[in-house]
């Protein structure tokens, strides 16, 4: 990081970006989720707020560096920890962070069965995250009003002094339903006021989940033929009607059991054309209990 001319009366900003490579981390981002423009939106102005709060801290502008504890809410499969281990590495490629190492957890991780349990536990679980990110999926859990002998509270108690005097070495990020989160942010206020930036997560439409699937078989060399787009499609626009639909997670699995279908499909043919073990078809995805009218439950 170059030091600021003394007396400087204009900045580089172009220069300071590509010398932070935030450019690089964004582009990431980009190749790695399809859609989500909104979201991509308020990665890039944060990252932008980030980067001149570091200029202007070098010229002696700011004195406090800004709270950078967030909340994440949309529904499940709609890229909400890729898009948390992209800000690890912006907050430690621009120096708010130690490391760009993200500790992902849940309730289960932070909250004993017992007395005495729960501290200890919250505290190895900070200890770990120190100096990057502890990311804590469906974090309304945390909070069981309904159950006076819930050792949650304990949980939240701690983590809200930490947020407070360990801000400057550890972000955390919260994530879950939009309407579970908007509840549990009324009952615990001191999670509210700590969080800077609140990020919805859309759904995904119809043709970004097929442009998803085509982006996850060719991480795999595989590839959809013209029936099996058309296959994939109605899957999704089927998938999506029914309980513990998951976004980007439900088409992930659908072509998980897709390949299965497709390699039983080749062996009981003997010998195949290489080409063809590279393509889904229509069969491989028909075959799914979604088109025979029963639940799927992932």
């Amino acid at each position: 990081m170059k030091p600021l001319a003394p007396g400087a009366e204009t900045v580089d900003l172009d220069a300071e970006r590509r010398e932070a490579g935030i450019d690089t981390f964004l582009a990431d981002l980009d190749a790695k989720l399809v859609g989500l423009a909104p979201v991509k939106q308020r990665i890039t102005e944060i990252a932008s707020l980030l980067l001149v709060d570091r200029v202007r801290h070098r010229l002696g502008l700011s004195a406090d560096p800004p709270t950078l504890h967030m909340s994440f809410t949309g529904n499940p499969g709609t890229g909400k920890t890729t898009v948390a281990m992209t800000m690890a590495d912006i907050l430690h490629r621009l120096g708010y962070l130690r490391t760009p190492r993200v500790i992902c957890v849940t309730r289960d991780d932070l909250v004993g069965e017992y007395i005495g349990h729960t501290a200890p536990k919250t505290k190895e679980v900070i200890k770990r995250a120190l100096g990057g990110v502890l990311f804590i999926d469906e974090a309304y859990y945390l909070h069981r009003p309904e159950n006076e002998r819930d050792y949650g509270q304990e949980a939240i108690e701690i983590l809200l002094q930490v947020m407070e005097e360990q801000r400057q070495d550890l972000v955390v990020i919260l994530a879950g339903y939009p309407d579970r989160m908007e509840r549990f942010f009324g009952s615990n206020p001191g999670f509210r006021s700590r969080i800077a930036h609140h990020i919805d997560f859309p759904d995904y439409s119809d043709d970004e989940l097929v442009d998803i699937a085509v982006l996850l078989l060719d991480q795999q060399s595989y590839q959809l033929s013209a029936q099996g787009r058309d296959a994939m499609r109605a899957y999704i626009g089927r998938r999506r009607s029914q309980p513990h639909f998951a976004n980007a997670r439900s088409v992930r699995n659908a072509l998980d059991r897709a390949r299965l279908r497709q390699a039983h499909r080749h062996l009981t043919t003997g010998v195949v054309a290489v080409a063809d073990l590279m393509v889904i078809e229509d069969v491989d995805l028909l075959a799914s209990r979604v088109f025979s009218g029963s639940i799927a439950i992932h």
